[in-house]
């Protein structure tokens, strides 16, 4: 149904009223009486409140026409809603009157409890309100009801759709199969107990009440609009800038803006319209940039237009035009891997906006590379793929720029072997029967581990250790892992003079991912002299 938002206890009596004719679709036993008895009730306070609510309504108007000076616009509104009580209040007795019938013929009437005498019964409210051959009260009601809502439509910008229809137009019978062919005085009367009866006309009355409000508010709206009265009064103040700069002059403005209650104004900005909430209206919009001057700003303006009727009904459009201008965003990098960027590695970066504040948050792409991103704004890992990097920034779908980026290889690693834990010097060799535990370690450049500690794990994969003096192996060789090995099989037959001969299979290299992949080198041959 057509019409203004509805109030919570509005939408509880249409679901009361669902309830209600669901109940009645489902043929309810006498169990359920004293429910409908209830729910009658509640109907009806319902209805005599939203009846005090229009009463009160309808005073307004005509208070508000006498402060005005009766005015002949005026003066028709208040027609207008004379006519609109008038008519509510003869389909109100109506139903009234059918109601205190089907107390008194269908129920017996009322003990000295003020309970009806005989509530279950339900052959006479079929006989009263459908009949023997469909001529019963229902049918003049249902007449009744939809031509007071057409007559209704009349006052009100809203289109109300029927009242009382026949199940197939009702949206919970029209869903059975039951109920579906049913018209409406078989649809709510039909083996209907009294009290259920009665709820089905209160609900009406209830809707009736309703309807009857929102037409008068609309046409107590109409009366507020022939006046302007400023009854809002607000201290502003208009500052050239919210940022001032330590040292500079604070610029702005003070003044005393008004509103009216009695009118809603019409507002819009550069041809589209703004959203009013009190008077004022609410402007929010993206900033657009481009054609920036060398200081980096864009000069732009607002034009709009704000309009209302005057006391004496005649639309008035006040026009208004403003500068401003727009900032281009900046943004610095921060980075302990620049310059430059590692190929095949996590280099983070943290790319932040002072100027933008709370407003920043950034989206990236790239060309060359792929962008992780860690959750956290503005901060975020490239992972180059080729040699040159092309990072685009942007924020709120704007494009602030591009950065780009040479990206290196990553430096090999340097092989060393090891005894006993400490580093041999080829050189110098070493004593035969000193160590026995042999290990070469891949270690990488210092600068590279400093800056990608994450990437910078190399280790060898594997190596063979032989003895050997001239251009003849003596034993081995000795195939050793990662970690190297003992090497006493080789020791227990060296002799002062010989050598050891350490080939690496090859190198490995581990990066942020996980991921381990081989390492080209240039030395995979030792020597070491024994002495």
């Amino acid at each position: 149904m057509a019409g203004a938002k509805e109030t919570p206890r509005q939408k509880m009596i249409g679901m009361m009223y669902l309830v209600l004719t669901a109940m009645l679709a489902l043929q309810v036993s006498s169990a359920l009486l004293e429910k409908f008895i209830l729910l009658n009730s509640s109907l009806e306070t319902s209805t005599g409140s939203a009846n005090r609510i229009n009463q009160a309504t309808f005073e307004s108007i005509k208070t508000t026409v006498e402060k005005s000076g009766n005015r002949a616009a005026d003066l028709a509104v208040v027609k207008q809603a004379e006519e609109v009580r008038t008519l509510t209040s003869s389909i109100i007795t109506e139903l009234d009157a059918v109601k205190q019938q089907l107390i008194n013929e269908a129920g017996g009437g009322v003990d000295e409890q003020g309970n009806i005498k005989n509530p279950s019964e339900e052959d006479k409210v079929g006989i009263l309100m459908i009949g023997g051959k469909k001529n019963g009260k229902a049918y003049d009601l249902q007449q009744k009801m939809n031509r007071y809502v057409e007559q209704l439509s009349r006052y009100s910008t809203a289109k109300y759709t029927p009242l009382a229809v026949d199940a197939k137009d009702d949206p919970i019978a029209s869903r059975s199969k039951e109920q579906q062919n049913k018209d409406f005085a078989e649809l709510n009367f039909e083996q209907t107990p009294v009290p259920a009866a009665l709820a089905v006309l209160s609900q009406k009355q209830s809707e009736i009440r309703r309807m009857e409000g929102e037409v008068l508010d609309n046409l107590a709206s109409k009366v507020g609009a022939q006046d302007i009265k400023f009854d809002k009064i607000l201290a502003m103040l208009s500052m050239e800038s919210k940022v001032v700069v330590a040292g500079t002059k604070f610029k702005g403005e003070m003044f005393l803006a008004a509103s009216s209650s009695g009118i809603t104004p019409r507002m819009s900005l550069n041809g589209a319209p703004v959203r009013v909430d009190g008077g004022r209206g609410v402007i929010e919009f993206t900033a657009q940039g481009g054609a920036y001057d060398k200081n980096g700003l864009a000069k732009r303006a607002l034009t709009g237009a704000i309009s209302f009727k005057t006391p004496s009904g005649r639309d008035t459009t006040v026009r208004f035009s403003q500068e401003y201008f727009v900032a281009k965003p900046s943004y610095e990098i921060e980075t302990a891997t620049l310059p430059p960027l590692y190929l095949g590695c996590a280099n983070k970066l943290s790319i932040q906006s002072p100027q933008l504040g709370a407003l920043w948050n950034p989206s990236f792409s790239a060309n060359g590379a792929a962008v992780l991103t860690s959750g956290e704004r503005g901060k975020i890992t490239i992972v180059p793929s080729s040699a040159s990097v092309s990072l685009n920034v942007s924020n709120a779908g704007s494009v602030l720029g591009t950065e780009n980026f040479r990206v290196n290889r990553v430096p090999r690693p340097t092989l060393k072997v090891f005894a006993g834990g400490a580093e041999i010097d080829e050189r110098r060799g070493m004593p035969i029967s000193s160590v026995r535990n042999v290990q070469v370690r891949a270690i990488p450049d210092e600068s590279f581990k400093n800056f990608m500690p994450e990437d910078a794990k190399f280790r060898v994969s594997g190596f063979t250790v032989s003895l050997a003096q001239g251009s003849r192996r003596i034993a081995g060789p000795v195939t050793l892992g990662p970690n190297g090995g003992n090497i006493g099989s080789l020791v227990s037959e060296a002799q002062p003079g010989m050598r050891y001969v350490i080939e690496v299979d090859g190198v490995q290299r581990q990066n942020f991912r996980g991921e381990v992949s081989d390492v080209p080198v240039t030395q995979k041959y030792f020597t070491i002299p024994l002495y």
